[in-house]
């Protein structure tokens, strides 16, 4: 399945199953009890995100302070945002998948998990060793 065919699949379906979900949400514990629901995990949501970003925004800077590339913190901080925008969207899956994100333990083990399936290779290929550097002249 191609990216395209992917995120359309998930263009389609995520809202059906949003709508769906607070349709039965809504008519078990009510419509107006729902929609507080939804205004409540956006208000906690932003709270989470508030203080896992500013954590990881310190866990950057150590590691840079260090001398090290802070690739696990990015990562964090992308699944961070990530989660961030989740949370903001109405509905229950997204909160669900937002919270997940902005969990530690939870956005750590995603971390990981996205560490081993992604594989980064260098932009540019080191130098042979067998590269000897010098001037030259042309004599013609």
């Amino acid at each position: 399945m191609s990216l395209f065919q992917r995120l359309l699949f998930a263009f389609i379906i995520i809202p059906i199953l949003e709508i769906y979900l607070l349709i039965q949400v809504g008519s078990i514990i009510g419509g107006m009890t729902t929609i507080l629901l939804v205004i409540l995990t956006a208000i906690i949501g932003t709270h989470l995100l508030r203080s896992q970003g500013i954590a990881t925004l310190q866990k950057v800077q150590t590691s840079l302070q260090q001398g090290q590339i802070p690739a696990e913190a990015l990562l964090e901080g992308i699944f961070i945002i990530v989660g961030g925008a989740l949370l903001l969207t109405p509905g229950f899956f997204t909160d669900a998948v937002g919270f997940i994100c902005l969990i530690p333990i939870l956005r750590q083990y995603l971390v990981s998990w996205l560490r081993k399936r992604i594989q980064l290779t260098p932009s540019s290929s080191p130098k042979s060793p067998f590269t000897i550097e010098g001037d030259y002249k042309r004599d013609d």
